[in-house]
């Protein structure tokens, strides 16, 4: 993504009160990896596919997102805590689901690399993630 265009999401967000994530450079430990954006056939709704890597013992962020999270664990051991069910530890070749504005947050309680493979069916035109204060 583009730096005119991380801009102007930001400035699109900030002005409308929302906190945003915009790059993973905000949050050390975390990379994100964008590997595929597609328009659905649902009007006003697109797909969103990212890798996202954690490294052993990076604090958990709470956020949500404009629509639902569907999880494939690639490598390592990560924790889920999604609200209003107790913490999940997964690993690589398990699966979950999120539904959409649910607070929820990842980490890595393994020793090594954690993954996961990240797709995302959300509102077009939303920030992917909101954080939670």
């Amino acid at each position: 993504m583009d730096t005119t265009r991380i801009m102007a999401i930001v400035a699109q967000f900030v002005a409308s009160g929302l906190a945003l994530q915009v790059a993973s450079a905000q949050l050390p430990g975390v990379r994100r990896i964008d590997l595929q954006r597609h328009d659905l056939s649902v009007p006003g709704r697109e797909v969103i596919q990212v890798r996202v890597e954690i490294d052993p013992a990076v604090p958990a962020t709470k956020h949500w997102h404009p629509g639902e999270e569907i999880i494939y664990v690639l490598e390592g051991s990560l924790e889920y805590q999604v609200e209003g069910k107790p913490p999940v530890t997964l690993k690589a070749g398990d699966v979950l689901f999120i539904p959409a504005r649910t607070i929820h947050a990842a980490r890595n309680v393994g020793t090594g690399p954690g993954a996961e493979l990240a797709t995302y069916v959300v509102e077009k035109g939303q920030p992917l993630t909101v954080l939670v204060k």
